[in-house]
């Protein structure tokens, strides 16, 4: 039998001590604290003031891995079972149910208070703010935010984006209490089959989790006569009322959706669901907390979308499109020379100029409606330069002019 030294004994037992410590932090059992970390975290917030976005995800709660929970206690189960565990375990207490409260005239015609609508919300930002969907807090007189533990905060309006559904609130959260939020993920490289899980208050069931697929990605649709949402992720994940509002997530639990609408004839979950991409509300949730609104570009000219009436009328060259009835003077479209309608008609209350020039396109996508031209302004800023196609007298023209802002040039 070999005999070992002393020092051979000590050696070989401090080994074994650092292999063991070593496999524990690796799998997230033992974690090592990290000196200053919240003065850094601070520091690091504080020189990204000029980047919103950054700032906002830099406030957001640390996210562990929820493969990385509770592993033992998991062993039980699939390891589809123990994704899907671990991600509700992680991030339910980040999704809040938000009520309304509105105002409704009785017979007496005096302002009485009502129960509005209900929806879900995620906790982006560890200093309250929540983003949900602006058809979840339209019309509120009041909003309230009910977090997991069972309080119910009143929250206030930050902004709101109607054209992509979108709104944030904020509430204060109670002292001591440590917020959890749902980090952002990425929308852009989204595949259809990928597995994705819902967390939301369908029916004011709170918190209740429901797991699909990706159905479907870039699907246009259209919520108002001048809206239409672009790049919608279609999920067969049960989307029901009172879930609108809350995140769609992958499985790592990061957010890729805002859960927005289903389609469904009885008004329950069918499985066709439709989620706003996160990048687009990464894109909007910065202005709206710097700004409470979302500044985007306009082409500033009254257009006119053409019908077959005028289209009979006036002789016109093509079926669609938006004619351009009159620019604002010295705007940035007559500087780029798009050319104004000359002759007066009254069609209705109004009164349309023709002879100017039809635009067919804006920055690479056709605009046959109002609909379309909104839609390829969505996420252009003032001051952008755009290009633009157009018909003058049967000819094809093509050129470029300089964005100006939507609401100064519609005043």
């Amino acid at each position: 039998m070999k005999l070992y030294s002393r020092g051979q004994v000590i050696f070989f037992s401090v080994l074994s001590v650092l292999i063991v410590v070593m496999f524990a932090v690796g799998i997230g059992v033992l974690r090592i604290p990290l000196k200053g970390g919240t003065k850094a975290q601070a520091e690091a917030v504080k020189n990204t003031e000029a980047d919103p976005l950054e700032a906002l995800q830099l406030r957001q709660s640390p996210y562990t891995n929820p493969l990385l929970t509770k592993t033992a206690e998991l062993q039980a189960y699939t390891e589809d079972e123990r994704e899907n565990i671990g991600v509700y375990e992680q991030l339910n207490e980040a999704v809040v149910n938000i009520t309304t409260e509105t105002v409704a005239i009785n017979w007496f015609l005096e302002p009485v208070p009502q129960e509005g609508g209900s929806g879900s919300g995620s906790i982006i930002d560890t200093r309250g703010y929540v983003l949900t969907n602006n058809h979840v807090i339209e019309n509120a007189y009041k909003v309230f935010i009910n977090l997991a533990d069972g309080t119910q905060l009143e929250g206030s309006l930050i902004g709101t984006d109607p054209e992509n559904d979108l709104a944030v609130l904020k509430f204060d959260p109670p002292r001591g209490a440590e917020l959890k939020t749902v980090p952002f993920g990425d929308s852009e490289n989204l595949k259809v089959g990928q597995k994705v899980m819902a967390i939301g208050n369908p029916f004011a069931l709170e918190r209740t989790l429901t797991v699909g697929i990706v159905s479907g990605l870039g699907r246009p649709i259209q919520t108002s006569r001048q809206n239409i949402i672009r790049d919608m992720i279609q999920t067969d994940a049960s989307i029901n009322p009172g879930n609108s509002g809350g995140p769609l997530l992958d499985s790592m639990g990061r957010m890729i959706g805002i859960n927005t609408m289903i389609y469904s004839p009885s008004g329950g979950s069918v499985g066709i669901g439709f989620a706003v991409p996160v990048n687009t509300a990464k894109r909007v949730v910065a202005e709206l907390i710097a700004y409470g609104k979302v500044r985007r570009g306009w082409i500033d000219a009254s257009v006119v979308q053409i019908f077959p009436a005028l289209v009979r009328y006036a002789k016109l060259p093509v079926e669609s499109g938006l004619l351009v009835s009159r620019t604002n003077r010295n705007g940035f479209a007559e500087q780029a020379g798009i050319r104004q309608g000359s002759e007066p008609v009254r069609y209705g209350s109004n009164v349309i100029y023709l002879g100017g020039d039809i635009i067919s396109s804006v920055d690479g996508m056709k605009t046959e409606t109002l609909a379309d031209l909104y839609s390829a302004l969505e996420d252009n800023k003032p001051g952008e330069r755009v290009a633009v196609e157009l018909i003058r007298g049967g000819r094809t023209i093509r050129l470029e002019l300089i964005l100006a802002d939507r609401e100064e040039s519609r005043q």
